[in-house]
């Protein structure tokens, strides 16, 4: 379990790493902001990135992510990587959702979402799911 633990947390670095850039104003890996934004965030009509505060917040949250694996065992950190397993499904189930299809209409992010964001989401909380096990036992 040590082996999809660091898998986990490694990938969850480099996404808050490219949230970080993001905060910092950093357009990567698209240089225009408004393609950045509709490829990203997909809102209806977004030309700007989300402020530094908003990508701060999920820096955050997926650092916390990516460190919860390595806490001590405790039925704490069994409901916190159960938690963050449903986080992660949640997210993946709001892509193919038709308010969330509404909400976020821009190309090429509905197509991204769907082919790439969800599932990378569903391997995130079947990895997650499979540690709260493993953590519970």
């Amino acid at each position: 379990m040590i082996y999809i633990a660091f898998i986990a947390s490694c990938g969850l670095i480099v996404i808050a790493a490219v949230h970080l850039m993001w905060a910092l104003g950093i357009w990567w890996p698209i240089k225009d902001e408004t393609l950045l934004a509709r490829t990203v965030v997909g809102a209806r009509g977004i030309e700007k990135m989300p402020g530094p505060i908003a990508c701060s917040l999920v820096v955050v949250a997926l650092l916390f992510a990516a460190a919860w694996p390595w806490f001590p065992e405790s039925a704490f950190k069994a409901f916190g990587l159960f938690a963050i397993a449903v986080v992660f499904q949640i997210r993946a189930i709001a892509a193919y959702a038709p308010i969330m299809k509404r909400a976020t209409p821009e190309q090429p992010f509905r197509k991204l979402d769907e082919s790439y964001f969800a599932p990378v989401c569903i391997a995130f909380g079947i990895i997650f799911m499979i540690l709260a096990g493993q953590s519970m036992a």
